[in-house]
């Protein structure tokens, strides 16, 4: 992608009402705009951070015997009744009345939906166990919709529902459910620690928060100092109940929360299977969600520096950035030459190449932005028959032969 083609574009100053760095950096970077409280447009690098960080989960998802699906965001009132939660949400929900007087609700989660259609579709035990998933769009009605991502009244969530025979059954999957959420955090270069929390008015008697560590965090975590388990403030005391150690407080961001539901929503639904005795059970159920833009909020809460944001590899928008410095036939020659050759070899790269923009400002944006690695085409790189590349993380540029990039990037 051209640069002076590109729609997102970078700001001179962050915007004054964020506080928190991710905030800061993505707005001033180009990456997403916003639109009111708690309400963003993702723009072109943006999207493709977020389609990134999509394939990632969708990719564990699948390993671990997950079937994505679809389910509307528009749901009638008798839905959220069926479960006793219409009035019992917090946040609680948007609601609005069709044309025919009719109560409806902006999902921001999706436990009686999915129950409704496993009620419909699962009867015996030879069906069970069963995994479905789905990215999709979520509303909350948030009373201080802050920190740019990280706390949205519109996000995306990737929601997966899975049902068993047992409760044994679902503990086994839950585990590999915990397993599946620490390859994503890995992939994002995230050091995640799985939290004991309350369920909240989504249900269930266990449930854990996946926090990523960090002083620009709302949530408050416990952590023993003998054994390193760690609870959410809310659900903690005194002493460690699992070696009765003392707790030190750190803060954290909340990026997951996942949810032994066992039979809270197929008891109320009647959602039901028949075991191998001809006994109708209530269906064990788990849930386990993962917001979208709170985890690249995250990445960038953890992967900055002052100069801008430093992407991890498998969520950057661009594998390289390629600058032009100077007005040289040359120099373009040069760079739409390494542009092209990069191209051909499927490797994603942003061009920088406009011919109003400064080399200072040039440099500062590729900063600002954050690709993993930046190369430069200049007069003085000609002379030497190099290209300068420098990787984000790294402080010294150094010369190369143009030949080796596609291996290097």
């Amino acid at each position: 992608m051209k640069q002076s083609h590109f729609f997102s574009q970078t700001q001179k100053e962050p915007p004054k009402e964020a506080e928190i760095a991710s905030h800061k950096l993505l707005v001033q970077a180009g990456y997403v705009s916003q639109l009111g409280a708690g309400i963003y447009s993702f723009l072109p690098l943006g999207w493709k951070v977020y389609r990134k960080l999509e394939e990632i989960v969708r990719q564990e998802m699948d390993a671990i015997g997950g079937q994505e699906i679809h389910m509307p965001a528009l749901h009638p009132k008798a839905v959220w009744e069926s479960a006793g939660r219409w009035d019992k949400m917090d946040p609680p929900l948007f609601k609005l009345e069709d044309r025919h007087g009719k109560d409806y609700a902006l999902a921001s989660t999706h436990e009686e939906v999915i129950t409704e259609l496993a009620r419909s579709r699962v009867s015996s035990y030879r069906d069970l166990p069963m995994a479905v998933y789905q990215i999709q769009t979520k509303f909350r009605n948030e009373m201080r919709a802050t920190g740019g991502l990280l706390r949205l009244r519109e996000f995306s969530m990737k929601d997966l529902y899975s049902f068993h025979t047992s409760k044994q059954d679902l503990e086994v999957y839950y585990q590999k459910v915990m397993d599946a959420y620490q390859n994503i955090f890995k992939r994002c270069e995230l050091d995640v620690i799985p939290v004991k929390a309350d369920a909240g008015t989504i249900g269930g008697n266990t449930c854990h928060e996946y926090t990523v560590l960090a002083e620009s965090g709302e949530d408050t975590i416990l952590i023993c100092q003998e054994c390193n388990q760690a609870v959410n403030e809310e659900v903690g005391d005194g002493k460690c109940d699992n070696c009765g150690g003392s707790f030190s407080k750190q803060k954290g961001i909340e990026s997951g929360h996942i949810f032994q539901l066992e039979d809270v929503y197929s008891h109320k639904l009647k959602a039901h299977f028949n075991n191998e005795q001809g006994e109708s059970k209530p269906i064990q159920m788990g849930c386990y969600g993962l917001g979208m833009d709170r985890l690249i909020a995250t990445i960038v809460e953890l992967h900055h520096d002052k100069n801008g944001i430093a992407w991890p590899k498998e969520v950057a928008p661009f594998r390289a950035h390629l600058l032009a410095i100077g007005e040289s036939e040359k120099v373009s020659t040069q760079a739409n030459e390494i542009y092209e050759q990069l191209i051909k070899r499927k490797i994603e790269v942003l061009y920088d190449d406009r011919s109003d923009t400064s080399a200072g400002e040039k440099f500062k944006d590729a900063d600002l932005i954050g690709i993993p690695m930046r190369v430069v085409v200049s007069d003085k790189t000609i002379e030497q028959n190099k290209v300068e590349i420098k990787p984000r993380n790294e402080k010294k540029p150094k010369l190369i032969d143009p030949k080796e990039l596609p291996n290097l990037v």
